[in-house]
């Protein structure tokens, strides 16, 4: 399978590795519809994609909009989830239950709401791949909440892969990526982060969104594979 005049939906498709997806889809041949919660966002995606993107502005707190988008949308071949908030670390005792259950509302529950409504527009053939991350495997202090979110996301799409055959479901576990996520990490924090992490990797640095998009298509163009999570972290699980 190839992703010549495919049509794409990534949900958190503006920025980062969404973005980085929508535009090697593109140049794959797929026809791409971007989705956020930010219209300027949106607007500087579409500035980056072919003339014949798409873009759409939802938010995916709301059960009533992800309802909305996939009508409005159609039949399409292959949905995208990378949508999600900032990263921010709690410690246990810090962490409100109010302020646990907001994270989990779009990193999950917006998920679990798309992979809902996106199913019955989704044509032969066709997959939906979420996003993880490397703290479901190798948790730190201050992660609870995160690490939570993760393992909630890959055991959803082990069991959607079952629920929703033959539609294929399968999970990306990035490492560390050099995206907007770290962004609310004063940039010398940020910086050191990426230096002293990417010198313990296997591969000697830290992973750049355009590394993680070649996951992402390589998942919906591999016909055999559902119910997968690819990890790639540089080999991060192995030191």
């Amino acid at each position: 399978m190839t992703l010549e005049d495919k049509r794409v939906v990534l949900l958190g498709g503006t920025a980062g590795i969404g973005l980085a997806t929508a535009q090697a889809a593109a140049a794959a041949g797929a026809r791409v519809v971007v989705v956020s919660s930010n219209p300027d966002n949106v607007a500087k995606a579409l500035a980056q994609l072919p003339a014949d993107a798409q873009g759409e502005t939802v938010d995916l707190t709301r059960e009533s909009e992800i309802e909305s988008l996939f009508a409005r949308q159609g039949a399409f071949d292959h949905l995208v989830y990378t949508a999600g908030e900032s990263l921010a670390l709690f410690p246990l005792q810090d962490v409100t239950i109010y302020t646990a259950q907001r994270f989990f509302q779009t990193r999950f529950w917006g998920a679990y709401t798309s992979a809902k409504y996106a199913a019955p527009h989704i044509n032969t053939g066709g997959s939906i791949v979420l996003s993880s991350g490397g703290a479901v495997q190798r948790p730190m202090p201050g992660w609870t909440v995160s690490a939570s979110i993760l393992g909630a996301i890959e055991a959803l799409g082990r069991a959607l892969a079952v629920e929703l055959a033959p539609i294929r479901v399968n999970v990306v576990r990035p490492g560390l990526v050099r995206t907007e996520l770290w962004r609310e990490f004063p940039a010398e924090v940020r910086e050191e982060l990426f230096r002293t992490h990417g010198g313990t990797l296997p591969v000697g640095r830290v992973g750049e969104a355009e590394d993680l998009a070649r996951s992402y298509l390589h998942l919906m163009e591999q016909e055999y594979a559902t119910g997968s999570i690819l990890t790639v972290d540089g080999g991060g699980v192995l030191v």
